[in-house]
Formats: C-alpha cells, structure tokens, sequence
C-alpha cells in the first residue's frame, strides 16, 4: 500500500502523544471515605475506562491516514486485441446467380451477417467493388450499418460501372484504408465468383507483397462453381491467409466459422492501475467512531 501524501503520515505523532497521556497521566483517583473496609484498586475497570479514552487519538489516526489518501495497485485485466476486419464483396453482374435459396449476393452478405457476431467487439468495414470502389462502411465496432446494408448496393440496383471485376484495385483500395488503423491486427475478407483480369503479368505477387508489408492477412471466399483462380490462391497464401470454394450456404457458413478459428480473438494483459483505496480506514473511522459513542453511555472517566 502506498500514498499520494506520505509526509501528511508525520501527524501520525499527536495520536500517539494523545495516547501516551492517555495511559501514563496522574490524577485519575477519587478518594472516597469508606469506614471498616478495604476496597479494591478499580484496576480492571480502569483498564477499559483507558481503552475507551484512547479511542478519540486512534479515529484521529484513521483520519490522518485518509488525509494522506491511501493507494493500491488493481489487479492486471486482460483485455480483447482489437482485429479490424475490411469486407470486401463483388457486385458485379455474375453475383445474381442462384446459390441456395437466394443469390450469391444474398448469401454471403447473410453469413457476413452471421459472421459479426461471433467477432464481438472488432472493429467492421464493408467495401463493395466491381470495376469501381465504394467504401460503404467505415471501420468501427458498431455493426448495425454492416447489418442494413444489402439492400442499397444489390448487384441488380448497383449503378452501371460496378458491372466487371477488379479485385486488384479493389484490394489496394481495402489497404488504404487498413493502414491508417494503428491499432490492431488487420484482415480482409474477399468475397467474389469471377477472374480479375487486373491481377494479371504479376500483379497478384504485387499486391500481395504489399498487403504482407502491411501486415494484412487476405482470406477469400470464391463463391462459384467454377476453380480458384490461382492469382487469389497466391494472395491469399503470400499474405498468411487461406481461399475457400464453398459449394451450397451451409458450407458458406461454415466457411466463415473456419475464418474466425484462424483468425483467432487475443487477449492481451494490461498493466496494473494504481487507485484510490479508502475502504479499509473508513470502516475502522466508522467502526471506532460508533465504539467511542456507545462508551459515552457510561464507560468513561468521572471524578465525581
């Protein structure tokens, strides 16, 4: 224990004088004229009359000690390692094909849906690409607007130019937006059915040096029925991260329960804090104050 004014503990030295006088003063007897009989000292009884007189120097003690504003160390917590999270999803024409009961569009924003709430606490981004970019979601941990969101930017209602497929660029514009988060782990999720002809002649070595640099792990869902382009295989494993090709919706679940099995949540420890610890010497300021009453009842020092 500790204290944020230790010199004022000095004035500890009056409690202690008071209780000296207390216990080591003269003229407490009363002689009384009692004929034929011997009577004894009062020595018990005047040890409890001490002990009730040292009470008022012992609550001045307590409060010295409050004056002096005792401190202690907390206990160290762990706390949640923020992961921010960048969506990255394809509306272009080919993600109105059926896939399960709806689209590919519908089925992957519903398991994104799913997705957040098993990453509590993250910090969320959703980026819609074709042959053009919309960051439609800034990074936060507050999901409600990831959640809203499929109905605005359906590939069927998307403007004209979202029409092709850039995963390239839209990987570099995801980065962006990433590096500015010092905070963190980062992650993006890609989410697409088609070929990019922008990661062609080596871009996709490219990019995903510069996403590593960066220390962003670049997982991919290739919602479709046709094979991995190899290009999303080299960026997903140059960057720490992995490509799945789910087959019905269940699998696409699935696939994003795996993500947060490899991504798993951290927990870091933070440091001790240092707080106000005024508990103890208020309960023993109380516990003496209301002792000191109760001897006032009768257990006190009268010469008379």
């Amino acid at each position: 224990m500790s204290f944020t004014y230790p010199t004022v503990l000095y004035l500890l030295v009056i409690p202690a004088m008071l209780l000296v006088w207390v216990w080591r003063r003269a003229g407490r007897r009363v002689v009384l004229p009692f004929d034929h009989g011997v009577q004894p000292s009062g020595g018990r009884l005047r040890f409890f009359i001490g002990l009730a007189e040292s009470l008022p120097a012992m609550l001045l003690a307590v409060v010295i000690f409050l004056l002096a504003v005792p401190q202690q160390l907390s206990e160290p917590k762990t706390k949640r390692s923020l992961t921010n999270i960048e969506f990255c999803v394809d509306i272009s024409g080919s993600m109105t094909a059926p896939f399960g009961s709806g689209t590919r569009y519908d089925a992957s924003m519903a398991a994104i849906n799913e997705f957040l709430d098993f990453r509590e606490g993250d910090a969320f981004g959703l980026t819609f690409f074709g042959n053009s970019v919309l960051h439609w979601v800034p990074l936060t941990s507050d999901v409600s607007a990831i959640r809203c969101s499929p109905p605005f930017m359906r590939p069927e209602v998307a403007p004209p130019w979202f029409g092709g497929t850039e995963i390239g660029k839209a990987l570099l514009a995801c980065r962006k937006i990433l590096i500015n988060r010092e905070e963190g782990d980062r992650m993006i999720i890609l989410v697409s059915d088609g070929y990019s002809f922008d990661l062609r002649s080596g871009n996709d070595v490219d990019i995903a040096k510069r996403l590593k640099q960066d220390n962003i792990a670049v997982y991919a869902i290739h919602i479709s029925n046709t094979n991995i382009p190899d290009s999303i295989v080299n960026i997903t494993h140059l960057t720490g991260g992995e490509v799945f090709n789910p087959g019905d919706t269940e699998s696409l679940k699935g696939v994003f329960q795996r993500i947060d099995e490899m991504q798993e949540t951290k927990l870091e420890k933070s440091s001790a804090e240092v707080m106000d610890n005024f508990v103890p010497f208020s309960i023993a300021g109380l516990s003496v104050l209301g002792l000191f009453a109760m001897c006032l009842f009768g257990l006190r020092y009268t010469p008379w």
